[in-house]
């Protein structure tokens, strides 16, 4: 049942993977380099969160509290002062035209970055905590407080798109762009939803279930992101959880340091490299697997 309702949610472009994903077992093994941890890229920030990569691999990730967002120096591969003042800019996703988006929840806006740090509004009067962009420049946003999730067109335009999930957090879409993953950090299961050709979704369900640790309220569901063979990878109190396509456990990967794990992404020049915002830490980890790397989404799931 579960291979068959993914390929409900997914769309027709997953089933060939769903199909090998429920013949056979996606270990850890598959991801993880042996010998080889985590390790720390830098520290001293106050609290690290959304990391997003351009096509390029490029990292870029915020300091909330701080209210900065930085870039690894494609030279040095240290950060770099991106945005000195970004208002709380919390979640950060690349979208088409290797356009950065942002989460200002200082001024509770989506907001496009331009390459030289300048915001312009996409969506006003908007409480938001982390987004997802689509290939056409849509972008699904979660609003915890309110517990909603928003869909802005690419011409602007918002609306909700769901409501009720008990703290929406995280959020990514499945490369094909047929799925969207909702993290609730109250929770015990990631939620996902159809995506529709107007942005609307249908079909929700608690489809991946998560591991717990005794006496923490809630999973800690976090950020997220998805390898090219459709594994996902949230951030929760466990640690960096990996979860195959059927919605399956592949393993938990232990956190860097005992402190929140708030989100992660693949980067690096092939999208090989693991990356996780970690309190006041960004940290990394070299992998056999390959993330998606923005506008490359199409490519990667005709090749499977």
């Amino acid at each position: 049942m579960r291979g068959l309702a993914c390929i409900a949610v997914g769309g027709i472009v997953w089933a060939g993977l769903l199909s090998l994903a429920a013949a056979q077992d996606m270990p850890l093994s598959q991801v993880l380099i042996d010998g080889q941890g985590w390790e720390l890229v830098a520290d001293g920030f106050e609290f690290t969160e959304g990391p997003a990569a351009n096509a390029e691999g490029q990292l870029y990730f915020t300091d909330v509290r701080a209210g900065k967002i930085y870039r690894l120096n494609a030279s040095t591969g240290q950060p770099e002062v991106f945005v000195e003042q970004s208002d709380r800019t919390n979640g950060l996703m690349f979208g088409p035209g290797g356009k950065l988006f942002g989460c200002c929840g200082g001024k509770q806006q989506i907001v496009s970055i331009d390459s030289a740090g300048k915001f312009t509004p996409i969506a006003t009067d908007a409480p938001c905590n982390d987004l997802a962009v689509t290939r056409a420049g849509g972008v699904y946003y979660t609003d915890p407080l309110n517990q909603k999730v928003w869909y802005v067109n690419p011409q602007g335009k918002k609306r909700v798109v769901d409501t009720g999930i008990a703290r929406p957090n995280g959020v990514i879409l499945w490369p094909d762009e047929g799925t969207l993953v909702v993290a609730d950090t109250l929770g015990s299961h990631l939620w996902t939803f159809r995506v529709e050709a107007d942005g609307s979704l249908k079909y929700k369900q608690p489809y991946y279930s998560l591991r717990m640790v005794p006496g923490q309220n809630g999973s800690g569901a976090d950020g997220m992101t998805v390898d090219s063979d459709g594994r996902l990878y949230v951030s929760t109190h466990a640690g960096l959880q990996v979860l195959d396509p059927t919605g399956r456990m592949s393993g938990v990967i232990l956190k860097p340091q005992d402190k929140f794990l708030s989100n992660v992404t693949f980067a690096g020049p092939d999208f090989s490299t693991l990356y996780v915002t970690c309190s006041d830490k960004l940290y990394r980890r070299s992998t056999k697997v390959q993330g998606v790397r923005p506008g490359g989404a199409e490519k990667a799931a005709r090749e499977k």
